[in-house]
């Protein structure tokens, strides 16, 4: 297991870059099991996910080349479904929760497939209900073998229907979609998730010949084609990183530019950590953070405890509460953090408040965070890195925090964040990364 060894109170100074998005990455890396073409991928991120996910393409037999450090090509032309029936196909998919979009692809284009119940994020429920309700209405049968904990999807042809999905998961409505463009006929899909990512997905699959209607909203009507060709896609920056930089950069009083941001894309992040009093300047697609000593969180108009909480887009991405609420930590005032999607995303406050931190966890899904207003800095502790966005959220803290602290299973971290020790280090941080 992994650490790393933050020396905290360092100034941040400089510009940097955020890589391409995660989320967005683990759906176009699905979708090029939809073709026999060449599909070419840049500003993909090289992280821990997606290397895995990019390495179980490889095993199912997809082709795979590397012309450039952020830039793959992908020809699924001789997918190995034999493949399917390996105990590293079962070891593969099983720690990587990204795997699961994988289905839509396979059941359009070859009409099965199978996949072992995902891993990932140790961050309360998470159902599959919404992908396989999906498939089901489109004409396919599922079965779940308890004993094996395998999922298996059947179907000779899909065909066109309404879905109304009772809820907008966006990996479900990705696998949805992906299944629906190889379908005979016409696909409505009703409280569709409309995120960035889900565009991206949904403006790829029309330049590789598909027929997809309201991109953007949540109604989609995707017209079913008999096979789709080859093209060329840029995966978005991610705007997980964009935020967590704005937050590192407020909690250690650093003036930061993070360039290249894709602006137009981020929806209210930024206003979100206006709320807490961030000063932010927007100059051109980058965004600037100057050095503040103090920043103040909002109230409501009628003087009411301001109230952060997650929601579909175009609300607030659930990604981002965790570091919402550590940059809250050393505001002047106090925020309620409402986490709604997910009941245990929130436990990680224990560690902050060991570290010094005044929080309330009123229960599994809301926190109220008293800020310090930088005049009593965090202690160092030692902690464990329990998921991708509460492990970036902890290094936030022990880096600003007073001394030397250690996170343990920082491999949580390098699942959604590229070399990130590396890269803030360039920018005057002191993270050391031991095995």
């Amino acid at each position: 297991m992994g650490k790393f060894i933050i020396e905290g109170g360092r100034g941040l100074k400089g510009e940097i870059t955020p890589q391409g998005a995660k989320n967005e990455a683990l759906q176009i890396l699905c979708a090029t099991l939809l073709t026999p073409e060449a599909l070419t991928i840049h500003n993909l991120p090289r992280i821990k996910d997606v290397l895995m996910l990019i390495q179980l393409l490889r095993d199912l037999g997809v082709e795979i080349e590397q012309p450039g450090e952020t830039t793959y090509l992908f020809r699924a032309a001789n997918v190995n479904l034999d493949y399917f029936r390996t105990d590293a196909y079962i070891r593969q998919s099983a720690s990587l929760r990204g795997s699961v979009m994988i289905l839509g692809p396979l059941l359009a284009r070859f009409g099965k497939a199978v996949l072992p119940k995902p891993g990932g994020d140790k961050i309360g429920r998470r159902r599959l209900d919404t992908h396989f309700l999906g498939f089901q209405a489109l004409g396919a049968t599922f079965d779940f073998d308890h004993a094996e904990n395998f999922y298996k999807v059947n179907a000779s042809r899909l065909k066109g229907a309404y879905i109304h999905l009772d809820e907008a998961s966006v990996t479900g409505t990705a696998n949805i979609i992906m299944a629906s463009v190889l379908a005979e006929g016409t696909t409505t899909i009703y409280n569709a998730a409309c995120e960035p990512y889900i565009q991206q997905l949904c403006k790829m699959l029309v330049r590789m010949g598909s027929t997809i209607e309201g991109i953007g909203s949540n109604l989609l009507t995707i017209h079913g084609v008999d096979s789709l060709g080859g093209t060329e896609h840029t995966i978005l920056p991610d705007m997980i990183e964009v935020g967590s930089f704005i937050g590192m950069a407020a909690m250690t009083k650093s003036e930061l530019t993070i360039k290249d941001v894709g602006f137009e894309q981020l929806g209210i992040i930024p206003g979100s950590f206006q709320r807490l009093g961030i000063a932010l300047e927007k100059k051109g697609d980058h965004l600037h953070i100057p050095a503040q000593d103090h920043y103040t969180i909002e109230s409501f108009i009628d003087g009411a405890i301001m109230t952060i909480a997650d929601a579909p887009w175009p609300g607030l991405t659930p990604d981002l509460l965790s570091v919402i609420l550590v940059t809250a930590t050393q505001a002047r005032g106090s925020v309620l953090i409402h986490q709604k999607m997910f009941e245990s995303r929130l436990f990680f406050v224990d560690k902050l408040i060991d570290m010094g931190a005044q929080i309330i966890l009123c229960d599994p899904h809301r926190a109220t965070v008293i800020g310090l207003d930088h005049d009593i800095r965090l202690r160092s502790t030692t902690m464990s890195s329990p998921d991708i966005r509460a492990g970036v959220a902890l290094l936030i803290a022990a880096m600003s925090a007073e001394g030397t602290s250690t996170i343990y299973n920082i491999e949580q971290i390098d699942r959604g964040y590229e070399k990130i020790d590396t890269r803030l280090n360039a920018l005057g941080a002191s993270i050391r990364r031991e095995a």
